[in-house]
């Protein structure tokens, strides 16, 4: 069985270039798949968690497909937001859309 120190070793580095790419990065389209990673860290974790503390209940999976599921509508809202101002404005520049106005 692999240790929890490698699960969580790996939710870190996850969360650690996700939040470096929020953090850093301009695109949009960038910045909805670091978010992605942030919640799939959360997920690894929350999975890992579930089979090391109670191996029989599965709690910690169900809330980590419900982190999942929120992941992908979160992901279809946001590129549908961006295909909008893109067609707008020809930028998916996060600095140059600063006012939801048209």
């Amino acid at each position: 069985m692999i240790p929890l120190e490698h699960f969580l070793l790996l939710s870190a580095a996850l969360f650690a270039i996700g939040t470096y790419g929020l953090l850093a990065r301009r695109n949009a389209v960038l910045v909805l798949i670091s978010i992605e990673l942030l919640l799939n860290a959360v997920a690894i974790n929350l999975v890992a968690f579930a089979t090391y503390l109670d191996p029989g209940r599965v709690a910690g999976i169900i809330i980590a497909i419900f982190v999942i599921t929120i992941a992908a509508a979160e992901l279809g809202l946001g590129l549908a937001i961006v295909l909008r101002v893109y067609r707008l404005r020809s930028s998916v520049n996060v600095d140059e859309v600063d006012t939801l106005r048209w």
